[in-house]
């Protein structure tokens, strides 16, 4: 007989617990398992999300998106190719023929826009989305590819103004985005990446952000809903599907979305919308005050109080600030509620402000702290950085409107930049001119940039 050897006491453990685990999953696999081999019941149990619970159906933004989505509308625009007949000429010559034909138009930008009012067949989008289009082709949700034309942009805020055919159309209503709160849920719907209309949620992550230096005047609402390239000019609703912002912008290294995107609260677009249907144009106010930003030496060699606001450096006579009484050495730490730190922080309110509207101003004047209302009046005119000019309103063959300089005097500020006859002004402070009564009725601050094109070479110029 063969001498038996017993397994030590830990290995004969292992294989009985492992022997009643095989057994165990046996037993699990034969409840679950249909005669077909499929899991029958697991599917039921997990993989499928239910319709309802207790007898209510579950949130969906998909009834909401339904109303809405049929309101923003694909943006594409054209430009003419023009050829050079330099080109032309040495083609020619060296190869006997003419050059290859090309498309007359090429498509330039893809965007997004959102519809307004349809009744009119208004369509609201970024200016960056159709600026230099020869021609703005709107994408409607039902297929329709209606021509838009510009009834006005405001460049320096980035929106413009479009209308198409009023035919069976949908419209956003407007929401007030003073309402909004930081949490509150959004859903931003686009054409992103040209992909077709795309819808994203998210939150809103900040209210009043500015100087980013995206736009010459702004009051962004950030969100974290998924926003990229082609999303310009789209929409952010709430929950209710009312407008709350225009998409625009987004912060990300590889020009992607990284969670940080930016739209112009929906009161400041309607008010733009409101100038722009009202006057052509928008027209914003001044104070009528030079100011500087305080800084640690300031606060040392002037005595001041406090660091923050700004300081009135000069007054301008007969100006709204004057007439409200701020002077010189003023400290400015508020505009209707909203603090002010920097220079760019009180153009920007100003900015945004309506010509007759009253707002109050915080300061601060020895030590003392108070408030003072005043009422913004309109800017100066751009046409005294035009004394001494004689322009020229010109037309390309194809019917494209241009200002040429036809002759200046030597002591004129434009002379003094360098600029000769024949420079053609293409845009001032970002507006496009086209026409003398446009340079004529066109806002300024105390400077100017302007757009220049000489011969084939463009520059800008700033003034003075």
């Amino acid at each position: 007989m063969k001498s038996m050897h017993k397994l030590p006491f830990s290995t004969a453990f292992i294989k009985i617990v492992a022997a009643l685990a095989i057994l165990i999953i046996s037993e699990v696999i034969s409840l679950r398992v249909n005669p077909v081999g499929n899991l029958a019941g697991y599917s039921a149990a997990h993989a499928r999300i239910p319709g309802v619970i207790d007898g209510q159906p579950l949130p969906s933004l998909a009834p909401m998106l339904e109303q809405v989505t049929p309101a923003v509308v694909n943006i594409s625009t054209r430009s003419i190719v023009q050829r050079d007949s330099s080109l032309e000429e040495f083609y020619r010559f060296f190869y006997g023929s003419e050059l290859p034909a090309v498309p007359s138009a090429q498509p330039k930008s893809l965007g997004s826009g959102v519809i307004v009012d349809a009744e009119r067949g208004l369509v609201v989008t970024n200016f960056h989305v159709i600026d230099g289009a020869d021609e703005i082709i709107v994408t409607l949700r039902d297929g329709r590819e209606p021509v838009a034309n510009i009834l006005g942009t405001d460049p320096k805020a980035d929106i413009a103004l479009l209308q198409i055919p009023a035919d069976n159309l949908s419209a956003i209503r407007w929401a007030d985005s003073d309402a909004l709160r930081v949490g509150d849920f959004c859903i931003a719907i686009g054409n992103p990446f040209g992909l077709g209309q795309t819808v994203t949620s998210g939150i809103v992550s900040a209210l009043r952000r500015s100087g980013l230096g995206i736009e010459d005047f702004e009051d962004f609402i950030q969100t974290d809903a998924s926003i990229n390239p082609g999303n310009s000019g789209g929409a952010l609703v709430n929950l209710r599907g009312e407008l709350i912002g225009i998409n625009t912008a987004i912060v990300g290294p590889g020009g992607g979305n990284v969670g940080i995107g930016f739209a112009i609260p929906s009161n400041m677009a309607q008010d733009i919308i409101d100038q722009l249907l009202q006057f052509g144009r928008v027209k914003r106010g001044r104070l009528g005050i030079s100011a500087v930003a305080i800084t640690p030496d300031l606060v040392e060699r002037l005595g001041l109080s406090r660091e923050r606001g700004v300081l009135i450096a000069q007054i301008e006579p007969d100006s709204p600030a004057q007439t409200a009484g701020l002077q010189p050495g003023d400290i400015i730490t508020a505009i209707d509620g909203q603090r002010v730190r920097t220079v760019e922080s009180v153009v920007n309110r100003l900015g945004l402000v309506r010509l007759g509207q009253a707002i109050n101003v915080r300061v601060v004047r020895d030590s003392r702290e108070f408030d003072v209302t005043a009422t913004v009046a309109e800017s100066g005119l751009a046409n005294t950085w035009f004394a001494g000019v004689e322009f020229l309103e010109q037309q390309t063959s194809r019917g494209r409107k241009y200002l040429e300089i036809e002759s200046l005097e030597n002591s004129s500020p434009l002379a003094q930049k360098g600029l000769q006859s024949g420079d053609i002004v293409l845009s001032v402070n970002r507006e496009p001119v086209e026409t003398i009564a446009d340079i004529e009725n066109m806002e300024v601050s105390s400077d100017a940039l302007l757009f220049v094109q000489r011969g084939r070479d463009t520059s800008y110029i700033r003034l003075p």
